[in-house]
């Protein structure tokens, strides 16, 4: 790119992070000129920026929107109320995310996966189901690469993306073969005006979609997806002919559909029942994909899930010990709690982002050994559940663990489900899992 070209540059790209660098990636292999721009005085991804494009014009902290551009590609990270996407509506500037751009230029089908909760787990479970099927498949965007990267790939049969409730909204055409909804429960209410235009922006997934996966207990998905020829749905629930659920034949309990029994739930690998209905959704959708049903089972059999959700840790004294830390809203915390059969010592607690934890104590009723909170909101969560069951409070994480083992009885369930961000105490929600895992390990020590 040269500085000369950016005087009268058309596009430009809002943020800097691993999404706008994948922005530059791909206008740069296009041979497009663009003004970046990021919020931060010192963005980290400044340096790689220079290397991709060396004479590509960067603002950085305030900006006024430049009059020659013509479309704004705009990271997930930056809201739609951002001055400068405001005064783009206002000059009719064309708004845009990576993954319009991804689906005007992919050669290959894609499906979209999307949801509250589960979309990664659910993504990574059709990746290893097409990989298993002999098929050459990447997964991407909102979970591992970005969606742009993957277009500088070898031409692969089918991608599988995960996507935002972000990137849906600013996406105006996206043909999937197949769109997923998991789930819909309030989050992102700091980034999205209102709760309604959340639930939109979920729910468009399905409007160019060739065929959908819908959750029979969201009452609205059906509307959504009645201007299509093939849907299937998915529910914890017995299943009608065609569609996925659960039925009970000898006292166990098995994925399966419509009268068919495909396998039973102690043989599913991944941990809570909240998992069976992901590997459910994940059915539905191999199977309108064209996938055959022996290498989708296999897959359930032996994938154990991904770090960090509902990963089991270890079993030390007739305990179990899980963690979810990626369970950062109370939605995801209450579906963990929801999905662990038996009494559970709850360790929560963080930055709570303004949330309400009234759900928590309805969940946990009549199935908390106790409670163990830790970190900014713990306060807040303990008023909440104040009349449940008793609570207590620990410094730091290891000693929350301990706390947690003492109250804990023969086959109940440590679960970390901190309904809560993470950035008070650690650096993200990884770093908790991982300290977690390692004061459950220096358990046996």
């Amino acid at each position: 790119m040269s500085a000369a070209a950016n005087t009268s540059t058309r596009d430009f790209v809002l943020g800097l992070g691993a999404t706008g660098l994948s922005i530059a990636r791909y206008l740069q292999r296009n041979e497009l000129d663009a003004t970046f721009f990021d919020t931060r005085d010192e963005p980290p991804g400044i340096d790689a920026l220079r290397e991709i494009c060396p004479d590509a014009k960067v603002l950085l902290g305030k900006a006024k929107l430049p009059g020659s551009v013509k479309r704004i590609i705009a990271s997930p990270g930056i809201a739609d109320s951002h001055p400068l996407l405001a005064d783009a509506r206002k000059a009719n500037v064309e708004v845009v995310s990576d993954i319009e751009l991804f689906a005007r230029e992919a050669r290959a089908p894609f499906l979209a996966v999307t949801g509250s909760n589960g979309k990664s787990t659910v993504t990574t479970l059709l990746y290893h189901m097409f990989t298993a099927a002999g098929m050459q498949v990447y997964a991407g965007g909102n979970l591992g690469e970005p969606a742009l990267d993957l277009l500088d790939k070898e031409l692969p049969d089918i991608y599988v993306l995960e996507l935002s409730s972000f990137q849906l909204q600013r996406t105006q055409a996206l043909p999937a073969e197949v769109s997923i909804l998991l789930n819909i429960s309030p989050d992102h209410l700091d980034w999205h005006s209102t709760e309604d235009e959340y639930r939109r922006s979920k729910y468009r997934v399905y409007r160019e979609a060739k065929a959908a996966v819908f959750n029979r207990a969201d009452n609205s998905a059906k509307k959504y997806v009645k201007h299509l020829k093939k849907s299937v749905s998915f529910g914890l629930d017995v299943p009608k002919t065609g569609h996925y659920g659960l039925r009970e034949e000898d006292g166990d309990m098995f994925l399966a559909r419509g009268e068919t029994l495909l396998l039973s739930t102690k043989d599913l690998a991944l941990f809570g029942q909240h998992n069976q209905a992901n590997a459910l959704a994940a059915l539905a959708a191999g199977e309108l994909a064209g996938l055959e049903m022996p290498a989708m089972l296999q897959v359930l059999c032996e994938f154990p899930g991904l770090p960090h959700r509902m990963q089991f840790v270890d079993r030390v004294s007739a305990v179990n010990y899980v963690n979810d830390s990626k369970a950062t809203n109370v939605a995801a915390a209450v579906a963990s709690i929801e999905s662990v059969d038996g009494m559970i010592v709850l360790v929560a607690g963080g930055v709570g982002k303004g949330a309400d934890f009234s759900t928590i104590a309805a969940a946990v009723e009549n199935k908390l050994r106790a409670a163990v909170l830790l970190g900014e909101d713990a306060e807040k969560i303990s008023a909440a559940l104040d009349t449940v069951r008793p609570v207590y409070f620990a410094r730091d994480m290891d000693d929350a663990v301990q706390q947690a083992s003492q109250f804990a009885e023969s086959d109940d369930t440590v679960l970390l489900a901190p309904a809560c961000a993470s950035l008070d105490q650690f650096s993200n929600y990884e770093a908790r899992g991982d300290a977690f895992a390692n004061a459950v390990l220096g358990l046996r020590q």
